[in-house]
């Protein structure tokens, strides 16, 4: 058996749960291998990075924090990664000279990424927290979407700022639109039953390699309680909490119904005070430690984020949908579409249409039976273990300092 010499790996991302927890688990796995890794992420983010045994290097990023400080237009959404990606640039050129990695792997959400492995004249691997495009995706989605803002003159304005910050890097063969989303070699990590025309999908360039979840004992640990013949977790992840008279209409739903204990997660911008009195059956949290509790879990509420929707997938937990933004309306119908979840407007739900939600698929063994089988399939995808070794596969081509050994 063979294994790659160490290696330098540079690996790029945004301050944004999505999309830092997904890979932190490859991460441990790459340093536990031998390989030093360097992470570029902002402040906010060392300290969760450093726990992985990789080297945080520090940039400063101009991305808004706060959820309601997006805009609600596409442009809103897609201007701040650009005027991010202008300034992080030299900020991280300068971190990394001298000191230049074998391998770069990136976040989607890393423009920086892809124009350093170019100048550096090494691989580039993307790790994808949620779905990717398939054949046919722009001709099907991009262009009907982004026909009004290529049409106005925002947009326009939009794409001569991004394709002069290409040509000013010598990457001008590159779009805007593909920068990211057409990368040359990539690992998806979501489970292909939440891929929408997975059957699509370039494998010769996306490896589909599902939840990279690990123990996550730096979470922390959550006991069910002794006389609870049933747990709901609700959870809406960490950027969208913002919904206090949805969390009462959970409360009302299943607070002191027989049997049930409830995990409600607020989050950080909901008061307990603006729920109202809480039945003693309902645990209220800021933050809880989801894939602990989802392990010991009869049902799920969730946003539908890639990352709670594949938890949910992995621990067989029946899930009902409450979408609030960007990919989460797809996963939603994904998971609707496999049998296992119902979905509902966190808006408009009220609690009698959560309770006989949750119920209904809590008692259905088909669905139950269902949520097995992709739990199995799942488990075969390869996880942590299969991103690493694609990941020191890619640092193969980098040259010398990828020499395989024997061990």
């Amino acid at each position: 058996m063979t294994t790659p010499r160490p290696v330098h790996i540079a690996m790029f991302s945004i301050a944004a749960p999505g999309h830092v927890n997904p890979s932190i688990d490859v991460i441990r796995e790459l340093v536990a291998r031998g390989h030093r890794v360097s992470y570029a992420i902002p402040a906010s983010f060392a300290d969760k990075v450093a726990e992985t045994g990789a080297e945080p290097v520090i940039y400063t990023s101009t991305l808004p924090t706060d959820p309601e400080d997006w805009g609600a237009e596409l442009i809103d959404s897609l201007e701040p990664f650009l005027d991010d990606a202008v300034q992080a640039l030299p900020q991280l050129a300068a971190a990394f000279e001298g000191d230049e990695p074998d391998l770069v792997i990136h976040d989607i959400t890393s423009y920086p990424a892809v124009v350093l492995a170019h100048r550096w004249g090494v691989p580039a691997v993307s790790l994808s927290p949620n779905l990717v495009a398939w054949q046919g995706y722009e001709e099907e989605v991009a262009e009907p979407a982004f026909a009004e803002l290529r049409a106005s003159e925002r947009g326009q304005a939009y794409y001569a700022r991004f394709h002069a910050w290409l040509e000013e890097n010598d990457m001008s063969h590159q779009h805007p639109d593909t920068l990211v989303a057409r990368p040359e070699r990539s690992l998806v990590l979501i489970p292909r039953v939440l891929q929408p025309h997975a059957d699509r999908v370039d494998e010769s360039v996306f490896t589909f390699v599902g939840a990279c979840q690990g123990a996550r004992a730096d979470q922390g640990e959550w006991r069910r309680p002794a006389d609870a013949e049933k747990v709901l977790l609700v959870s809406l992840g960490s950027a969208y909490t913002k919904h206090p008279a949805f969390y009462r209409e959970c409360v009302k739903a299943f607070g002191d119904l027989a049997g049930w204990h409830v995990v409600l997660q607020i989050g950080a911008f909901v008061a307990e005070e603006e729920l109202g009195e809480i039945p003693a059956n309902v645990e209220v949290l800021r933050w809880a430690p989801q894939l602990a509790i989802l392990r010991q879990a009869d049902a799920f509420i969730t946003h539908a984020g890639a990352g709670g929707s594949q938890e949910g997938l992995a621990t067989a937990t029946p899930m009902v949908a409450v979408p609030q933004a960007v990919d989460q309306f797809g996963n939603a119908d994904m998971l609707v579409s496999l049998g296992v979840a119902r979905r509902l407007d966190s808006d408009t739900a009220t609690a009698q249409e959560l309770r006989e939600a949750v119920l209904t698929l809590v008692y259905d063994p088909e669905v139950a039976a269902r949520l097995e089988a992709i739990a199995l399939q799942m488990a075969e995808e390869g996880g942590t273990g299969r991103a690493a070794d694609l990941i020191e596969e890619a640092a193969l081509t980098s040259g010398e300092g990828a020499v395989l050994r024997g061990r």
